[in-house]
């Protein structure tokens, strides 16, 4: 699943960039140049995604771009792309707990006919719904 989430970018005088997510509480970073400032505001802004996720609280309603107010001379607004899913893949709890459910026979069969993997997309769709809900808070 992809988020979307407003940021600020500060041209340091010293070189580089200075980069704040408004909307997630204390997610600010640097990079020595526009790229690297990119990729650390990307992952500080996942990171911090995830810690809210793995300890169950609420994921913030990303603003609106139009929302965000920049006054500094030397900063601009972007929208950072956060793909929660890779993130977590590689940098998540890698706990697991095991689950019993029960869906119709005729579904498994065809899933599993389909190579669907079950605990994959079980995760994919709660996380879905958990982002979904939080944003309707």
């Amino acid at each position: 699943m992809k988020l979307v989430y407003p940021s600020i970018f500060y041209n340091e005088k010293q070189g580089g960039y200075s980069v704040v997510v408004p909307d997630l509480p204390g997610c600010v970073t640097q990079g020595d140049n526009l790229e690297e400032a990119i990729e650390m505001a990307q992952d500080a802004a996942l990171g911090w995604i995830l810690t809210a996720i793995e300890e169950n609280e609420d994921i913030p309603v990303p603003s609106q771009i139009e929302e965000i107010k920049v006054q500094e001379k030397n900063a601009f607004k972007t929208l950072l792309l956060l793909d929660i899913d890779k993130y977590s893949e590689k940098y998540g709890t890698k706990k697991s707990i095991k689950k019993t459910l029960t869906i119709p026979e005729w579904l498994n069969e065809r899933a599993e006919k389909l190579g669907i993997n079950f605990s994959q997309l079980l995760q994919e769709s709660l996380l879905k719904k958990i982002v979904k809900i939080d944003r309707k808070k």
